[in-house]
């Protein structure tokens, strides 16, 4: 206001001083002074962002933003044990052909795909059923991932809808960002039948060839695997130990790279052991007293639920610790230590670490070894002759 009052003075006295001013001269002066402040009362002084709002604004945008897809039943289990146990930094989205079961499902999303194909009844086992009720809804699905930077599809194959719509979500996820520098890290969690269940176990292996193919990383769990692993389990609890350890698994990874950690996981690191890494194995195991590391460790590396044909060959290593308050940077420092001598020199480790106020005088350790060989998908299939019944 000084400023606009001193322009105006001058402007009068310079003015007063000419012996040649008119009406109109007056008219037209008098609109100069006046635009003159009014583009001085709206004149903003430039904004200066300070380091501090910088570092504030550029750590919000490093943060990764994660999402958890179940698809199918046995997907969507995985997603209610993850609402139920509560997860920070990761959407939680369930889809599913079947609106019986969406319906008591647990999650921030739900969605019901393929209504005009399957009417909310579900797939029959039929995976060409699964995708095709995928690609129908694709865009309300896409809508719930258009701005993450890590995708989890958790399914179980051999039925239809978990791996059909596994399959189809990732391939349409893949087309999507395949110009795109900055693509999500796409994760496929899943899980195998028992091999009794031949059907299902022969969908099963021609889902995971062609997840494989478009996933940065598949986290495979057989659930032959358990029977070694959990053998002695009630059958319930026993089977429970998949869903569990899928969801360890998505809960540990997320929270160690989007919460404050006693060591938290790099996005880049991760992005680079497991982007074109094929399949991934994944044991988890648990300690008490004072041997708790060494004996978590030798669990986790000697109960992976994926039937590894040469861990030698593997690309990576992700190693997550949990703990009570207790737990010490030197028990983190020595399980990494331990799983590093069973492992190639070449190996990329990386490796997170969190505490847990339930894990009061334990410790928990997963460790996910990438780039590994399945004997699985190698296997021929075993055909049975005629059986024969003795009365």
């Amino acid at each position: 206001m000084y400023n606009n009052t001193v322009y105006v003075l001058q402007i009068l006295i310079l003015n007063l001083n000419s012996q040649d001013l008119n009406v109109s001269d007056v008219l037209l002066l008098n609109q100069g002074v006046r635009t003159k402040m009014q583009n001085d009362q709206y004149q903003e002084e430039p904004f200066v962002e300070s380091q501090e709002d910088k570092i504030e604004k550029y750590a919000r945008m490093a943060i990764p933003t994660v999402a958890a897809v179940g698809l199918g039943g046995g997907g969507c289990n995985v997603i209610s044990w993850c609402k139920e146990k509560g997860i920070s930094g990761a959407k939680l989205v369930a889809v599913n052909t079947d609106a019986t079961h969406l319906k008591i499902v647990k999650a921030d999303k739900r969605i019901l795909i393929g209504e005009k194909l399957t009417h909310g009844m579900g797939a029959g086992g039929y995976p060409d059923v699964g995708e095709k009720a995928l690609h129908e809804s694709a865009n309300e699905v896409m809508h719930e991932l258009q701005k993450s930077n890590i995708i989890f599809l958790v399914a179980g194959l051999g039925g239809g809808t978990g791996t059909g719509s596994i399959v189809g979500l990732a391939d349409d996820l893949r087309r999507r960002f395949a110009d795109n520098p900055m693509s999500p890290l796409l994760v496929g969690v899943v899980t195998l039948p028992f091999e009794v269940e031949t059907a299902r176990m022969e969908a099963a292996k021609k889902g995971l060839n062609r997840l494989k193919a478009v996933c940065d990383s598949v986290v495979v769990i057989d659930n032959n695997r358990l029977v070694k692993v959990a053998g002695n389990l009630p059958f319930k609890e026993a089977l429970g130990v998949a869903n569990t350890t899928v969801g360890k698994f998505v809960k540990g990874v997320t929270e160690t790279i989007t919460t404050a950690s006693l060591i938290n996981l790099d996005y880049a690191d991760l992005k680079a052991i497991m982007t074109g890494s094929g399949l991934a194995s994944i044991g988890i195991g648990e300690g008490n007293g004072d041997s708790r590391i060494e004996n978590a460790v030798d669990k986790a590396l000697n109960g992976r639920l994926l039937d590894i044909e040469d861990v030698t060959k593997a690309k990576g290593l992700l190693i997550h610790v949990s703990g009570g308050e207790d737990l010490t940077l030197s028990e983190v420092n020595r399980a990494a230590e331990i799983m590093k001598r069973s492992l190639p020199p070449n190996v990329k480790i990386i490796w997170g670490a969190r505490v847990d106020p339930e894990l009061k005088g334990a410790v928990s350790v997963m460790a996910v070894v990438t780039g590994v060989d399945s004997a699985f998908l190698k296997k021929s299939e075993k055909h049975i002759g005629r059986l024969k019944f003795h009365i």
